[in-house]
Order: structure tokens, then C-alpha cells, then sequence
């Protein structure tokens, strides 16, 4: 009886010990995959927030006066006038056409 005693002493000594180690290096291992977790984390919102939200607003075009519109649409009507006598060929129209729309 005292061997079997022993021996059953023996084994839960075992498993307690190897519990606790298990125990251990699991916490161990719970903690550096959090830690890479919440850096992997912080790094995706770091490159969301880069990716989608611009830096600095879009201006906004400026919108032209009443007065600068019927100036920009004489100027084209000449500029059609001119292109109908013959007097511009179609590539110098589509320039002097761009250079009064900005563009």
C-alpha cells in the first residue's frame, strides 16, 4: 500500500506541475499575441484613416459672376464667328476655345 500510495503521489505532483506550467506559458503566449494583435489593429487604422480621409479638403471651384458668363459667352460667339468666316481653322478655335473656358 505505501507503493501505491507513493505512487499515486507521485502522478498528481506530475500533473499539478505540468498544469501549472501549461497554465503559464499559456498566459504568456495570450499576452504576446494581444499585444501583436492591438499593433496590427492600430496599424490597419492608422493606414484606413490615411487611405480615406484626405489630408486636406478639396477647394471648391470658384463659381463666376453673372457679368463673367455672358463675357465668356460674347468671347465664344466671336470665336464661332470667326471659325464660320473661315478666318480660324479648327485647331486654333479649339485652343482659343479652351484658353477663355480655363481649361
Amino acid at each position: 500500500m505505501p507503493g501505491l500510495l507513493r505512487g499515486v503521489a507521485r502522478t498528481a505532483v506530475v500533473a499539478g506541475t505540468a498544469t501549472a506550467v501549461s497554465g503559464r506559458v499559456r498566459r504568456r503566449q495570450d499576452a504576446k499575441f494581444a499585444d501583436r494583435d492591438a499593433q496590427l489593429a492600430a496599424e490597419r487604422d492608422q493606414a484606413y484613416e490615411e487611405h480615406v480621409a484626405p489630408a486636406e479638403p478639396t477647394p471648391m471651384p470658384q463659381q463666376r459672376s453673372a457679368d463673367s458668363t455672358s463675357e465668356t459667352l460674347d468671347q465664344l460667339k466671336a470665336l464661332g464667328d470667326l471659325k464660320a468666316q473661315g478666318v480660324l481653322t479648327e485647331e486654333e478655335f479649339a485652343a482659343q476655345k479652351a484658353r477663355i473656358l480655363g481649361g
